[in-house]
């Protein structure tokens, strides 16, 4: 039987595991290391640097290097986040062909799906050494939050790097997979999961081996990035003004900050105090480097992330009442992403759920081994060789979905956290005397308003009846599936006349953009 890997593919560090002999198996690399950074570095020979090797050059390449690419991908140019990281990151974030945010690196500019492409290539990679044989197919991980554009160009980016991506799954659903939770009893439970730049929880209903999710809520831009954030500006805001406009303005004196905070966030995790030293920061009024020093308390650190760790609160009260549950319904609560290692994470999730969390696997590798435990399970069926564990996966969909209509209001059709995969027929009837087509454009989201919502993409109904407006009846059809994928059709009632589309991201590549970036990149001869 062919392998299948599972691959978490975060915002800071990505994992890739395996079913062998029956056991899940974290897939190291040559220095035991079971975490690999997602940063990618260019401008150091042929092929990029990927991993922890790209982090050692982050410093020596700041603006070559690029991190945090996960927090950006299925976006447009414009969106609040790509805005946001424009002003923090180093590297450059130029608009591509369909308003999609893109990074420019030495004169050659990267769509954001060939940049996880060379993670998933060097995870690829690693699963292949391990193994001893070559390795196509793989089911990913994505935040539940990810909306349909996010969760194309993850696809996309796995199919650049020459893997069949069997399935797109939820990364709080692979979670709850791996430490089968439902071995135990029935029962319902929580996924609380903040990772290095987004926030999921997700409530499950477990009964035996069927784990069906009842509800789903997140913020794609909140996790570990952002309490890093908002220490570095605790840091930066110590210097003098010359110095802080010094650090504004240098890529890799921000870098230097940002690395700083991190460590001094990890360290508090085991100290009630951290030190931070970072030399050669800035340069005194002689054009000497100067070295920054400072320090800060477990109890100053957790008054400046209060308002970030209250707002992945609010998120679980959505998706609890969301649920119909309360936090004593829960009877099994897991915790996953390495953010939840902070010990200000781990006393406030307590208290809010009024347990402790369940125990047993890393909070770090748990997801990457649900996926591993679905890719045997998908691979077992598709070769038709008894195996897998036989648990059923019921997911749902994360944002409501719909069509535009008159005076830019959003008709939902499907409501968020329905079941998936999932269907459903709406009937409208034409707005103008005689028109002869239609547009469909269709939206995610929870607005009333069309603008508020995320457009992913629309398509023409043409050759209509002509007849006065309301005469005409047009059927829309959307369908999702087990990817959380969408398709639409919109058929004429009276004379069967139909147009459907599959969604594409709007803000994406197109079937042969992937083909031609997975044919230039070589991936099947990777030498592994």
């Amino acid at each position: 039987m062919a392998y299948a890997i599972g691959i978490d593919l975060g915002t800071s560090n990505s994992v890739v595991s395996v079913i062998k002999d029956g056991t899940p198996h974290v897939i190291t690399d040559a220095d035991g290391n079971r975490t690999h950074p997602s940063v990618v570095s260019f401008g150091h020979g042929q092929n990029p640097i990927v991993g922890h090797e790209a982090v050692r050059l982050m410093n020596l390449n700041p603006q070559g290097t690029v991190y945090s690419s996960k927090r950006l991908i299925g976006r447009t140019i414009d969106s609040e986040e790509v805005v946001r990281a424009m002003h923090s990151v180093p590297y450059e974030i130029v608009a591509g062909e369909n308003h999609d945010p893109r990074i420019r690196v030495h004169d050659r500019v990267y769509s954001l799906q060939e940049i996880s492409a060379h993670v998933l290539r060097y995870l690829r990679g690693l699963a292949e050494a391990y193994l001893g044989e070559p390795v196509g197919h793989a089911v990913i991980t994505v935040p539940a939050y990810f909306n349909d554009n996010q969760r194309q160009a993850t696809r996309d980016a796995g199919e650049i790097a020459g893997l069949e991506v069997l399935r797109i799954i939820n990364e709080p659903t692979a979670a709850a997979l791996a430490y089968g939770l439902g071995e135990r009893k029935d029962e319902h439970a929580a996924v609380y999961d903040l990772g290095g730049g987004t926030f999921d929880i997700s409530v499950l209903r477990i009964m035996g081996d069927v784990f069906e999710v009842v509800s789903t809520a997140g913020d794609t831009y909140l996790g570990g990035d952002d309490f890093d954030q908002a220490l570095m500006d605790y840091f930066v805001a110590q210097l003098g003004p010359e110095h802080q406009r010094q650090v504004r303005r240098s890529p890799s004196a921000r870098l230097k900050m940002r690395r700083a905070a991190e460590q001094a966030k990890k360290d508090l995790t085991d100290h009630d105090e951290a030190r931070v030293r970072v030399d050669a920061l800035v340069k005194d009024d002689r054009g000497y480097d100067q070295a920054f020093t400072s320090s800060i308390s477990r109890i100053q650190y957790n008054q400046i992330v209060f308002p970030l760790v209250k707002r992945t609160f609010e998120v679980c009260d959505e998706a609890l009442t969301a649920a119909r549950c309360t936090p004593g319904d829960i009877g099994a609560l897991v915790m996953v992403g390495g953010m939840t290692r902070s010990l200000i994470i781990q006393e406030a999730v307590e208290n809010y759920f009024g347990r402790e969390p369940a125990l047993g696997v890393n909070p770090d590798e748990v997801v990457s081994m649900g996926a591993a435990i679905q890719a045997n399970n998908l691979m077992s069926s598709l070769q038709g060789i008894p195996g897998g564990t036989g648990t059923l996966l019921i997911d749902v969909t994360p944002q409501s979905l719909g069509i535009g209509t008159v005076a830019g209001f959003c008709e939902r059709l499907i409501e968020r956290n329905s079941p998936i995969p999932t269907g459903i027929s709406r009937t409208f009837t034409t707005g103008v005397d005689y028109q002869t087509e239609v547009k469909i454009s269709v939206y995610q989201g929870e607005g009333r308003m069309a603008s508020e919502n995320e457009k992913l993409g629309e398509f023409v109904l043409t050759g209509l009846r002509p007849a006065p407006r309301g005469d005409v009846k047009i059927t829309v059809h959307f369908d999702i599936d087990g990817d959380g994928i969408v398709q639409v059709t919109a058929e004429e009632s009276d004379t069967g006349n139909a147009a459907s589309i599959r969604l594409e991201a709007s803000t994406g590549l197109s079937a042969d953009e992937v083909s031609d970036l997975r044919e230039e990149l070589n991936y099947d001869n990777l030498g592994f």
